[in-house]
């Protein structure tokens, strides 16, 4: 929500947080014995987190967090390619930045690899061709079959791991959260908003109801583009400045979500309100302002630091164009020369490549090279004794500073108006001011998508009326048990008012009187991961444990074959259909009303014979 308490002016800076490469750790031995401990890995289409799942204290929290991009130079090798904090900045237009990610399912599997290897290498591990811990990951809700076949087949084939274990990353936070508060198994619902997109995922009785489990295509990266395009269209003359990550940085420093949206606005047309409220972002500028406040001194100063410059500028051109006459003139006297000394061939071939015809027209050059040469070097003369006369008598002339190029002209008239406009006062250009972004209803416009995706032109329903068109498909008594524990999660959850926004919703939904309960992640962006971590030291690998796939049952079962839990999606293996054999053709019905004899030799013809022969004897019979 606004805050009400804060000074009238309220000036911020971006913090343009440049990524420093992530350190190489050791292996730690207390995740190599007894057992090898696993990596959980949080794939996040955002930001990935890895780490190890031990029960030290030193492993609570992830080893590595940087962000799920590649960035490789246009025209560079793969071995070339830079991956998460390894790229210092984003935006320069040198990087081809790909993704792992299509929305929020994994399609991209080199750059997955990628990925793959950074963390690995990054972590600590250094055995050749395989690693000889078992893989937790995260996946998307309702993750396609093809795409957990493909991690599956990079995970068994390409890194040889012992048991690799899938879940969902809100179901992941979601029992996080609720295994101290609540005795499971647990019945709720999940509001969970990331990068690409939003999830309503229902949990009746400890497992996840994938049926009813709905997705939005709204979320942090849309609220970023969205507050993008209000600021350029707002400040055209600060496009460059207003790049992505400095939005993206915007949107979670200073946004918020609005309880009532269409009141909030109301009080932004208040202008005490929109000068208490509105945050001032101030853009990097250089301090030194054209035409600034300076002293009649110091322009005559400039002033004649310009005109010492703009002389020698001129006489080293004078002398450059010299001494270039000069040079071509002494070639063309020495082809002169070898007409002279009756050396016709040379003479002739000199001409041609002097692109000449004739002896005249040389002499024709030759006289003005000549004369050039002599006015040049007079010229050179006259401004070195001119020099010190010119620039007393250019000084007592009143000219503003910027006018440098009128000096070595005397065309140009003398401004009549300038001793007029010397006296005028005139008001003062604050640079700063001029460089800042005003941020106001822009702080709760771009949260507000994800309640109703049409500002941006998305034809889809919001979070809330999803949410309603989810709780419609149960029974009255399902629905009390579900709005009893509904649980907020991921990233884009972060605004403030985002819990207070859901119970007011769900207050205009739920039928009068009405039971519900909201709670928030304790951290919506990190608790994903936590979540993973516990659930690997409840449930150690081994073959036939509740959640691990082992390579022998990736070999039997496929690569898309998933072990449940009770934070992972639900199995639907994929049903192929089997080939149904050929029935054999019914006689026709002319042939039925022959008589017994008869009809037993029709059976007979309409079996397949073997050979040409057996059905001519066939016929012959039957016609007999």
């Amino acid at each position: 929500m606004a805050s009400k308490d804060q000074p009238v002016c309220q000036i911020f800076s971006f913090q343009d947080c440049k990524t420093s490469p992530d350190p190489i750790f050791e292996l730690p031995a207390q995740c190599m014995t007894p057992t090898a401990a696993p990596i959980v890995i949080d794939n996040g289409s955002f930001q990935t987190r890895a780490g190890w799942a031990a029960p030290a204290a030193e492993f609570d929290s992830p080893r590595l967090l940087f962000r799920s991009v590649a960035a490789r130079s246009r025209g560079a090798a793969r071995s070339e390619t830079q991956i998460g904090n390894d790229i210092p900045n984003l935006e320069p237009l040198r990087w081809l930045l790909k993704s792992q990610f299509d929305r929020n399912v994994v399609v991209n599997f080199e750059i997955q690899e990628l990925i793959l290897d950074y963390v690995f290498t990054h972590l600590g591990l250094t055995s050749e061709g395989s690693v000889e811990h078992p893989i937790l990951m995260t996946e998307a809700p309702c993750n396609p079959l093809h795409c957990r076949q493909m991690m599956s087949e990079l995970l068994f084939e390409c890194y040889r791991v012992p048991f690799v274990s899938y879940g969902v990353d809100g179901l992941y936070s979601f029992y996080h959260n609720n295994q101290r508060n609540l005795q499971r198994p647990n019945t709720g619902i999940i509001l969970s908003s990331g990068y690409h997109c939003s999830h309503i995922l229902p949990v009746v009785n400890g497992r996840l109801d994938a049926v009813n489990s709905k997705r939005v295509n709204v979320a942090g990266s849309q609220a970023a583009s969205y507050l993008q395009r209000l600021l350029q269209l707002k400040y055209p003359g600060h496009l460059a400045a207003i790049t992505l990550s400095r939005m993206e940085e915007l949107l979670h420093g200073h946004s918020y979500a609005a309880v009532d949206y269409h009141e909030e606005l109301e009080k932004w047309r208040c202008p005490e309100f929109y000068e208490r409220e509105v945050h001032r972002i101030q853009l990097p500028f250089s301090g030194k302002v054209p035409g600034g406040c300076v002293s009649a001194e110091e322009r005559q100063e400039r002033r004649a630091q310009q005109l010492r410059r703009l002389q020698e500028i001129n006489t080293r051109r004078r002398e450059e164009k010299l001494q270039q006459d000069q040079e071509r003139l002494d070639r063309l006297l020495a082809v002169q020369e070898l007409l002279e000394d009756g050396l016709l061939d040379q003479f002739h071939k000199s001409l041609m490549e002097l692109n000449m015809d004739s002896a005249e027209e040389l002499q024709s050059y030759i006289n003005k090279l000549q004369l050039a040469v002599e006015q040049g070097r007079l010229k050179l003369l006259q401004s070195d004794g001119a020099e010190g006369k010119m620039e007393v008598s250019e000084l007592e002339q009143p000219v503003d500073e910027g006018d440098g190029v009128a000096l070595m002209d005397s065309d140009f008239p003398e401004d009549p108006l300038s001793e007029k406009s010397a006296g005028v006062v005139q008001p003062a250009f604050n640079m700063a001011e001029y460089h800042q972004l005003f941020v106001g209803t822009e702080r709760l416009r771009c949260p507000e998508i994800l309640f109703q995706p049409s500002l941006i032109g998305e034809d889809q329903m919001g979070l809330m009326e999803t949410l309603q068109y989810v709780l419609a498909r149960y029974t009255p008594e399902q629905q009390e048990a579900l709005v009893s524990n509904v649980f907020l999660t991921g990233g884009n959850m972060q605004h403030p008012g985002m819990k207070e926004r859901v119970e007011r919703e769900l207050l205009a939904l739920r039928p009068f009187q009405s039971h519900f309960k909201v709670t928030m992640a304790t951290r919506p962006g990190l608790d994903a991961w936590y979540g993973a971590r516990d659930w690997a030291l409840e449930h150690p690998a081994a073959a036939g444990a509740e959640g691990w796939i082992s390579r022998q049952d990736y070999e039997e079962k496929g690569g898309e074959y998933l072990s449940e839990h009770c934070a992972s999606n639900v199995f639907v293996p994929m049903k192929l259909a089997k080939p149904v054999p050929a029935r054999p053709a019914e006689p026709p019905a002319a042939l039925q009303t022959l008589t017994g004899a008869s009809a037993s030799a029709a059976t007979v013809t309409a079996a397949p014979a073997p050979s040409s022969s057996t059905d001519s004897a066939d016929v012959n019979m039957a016609a007999s």
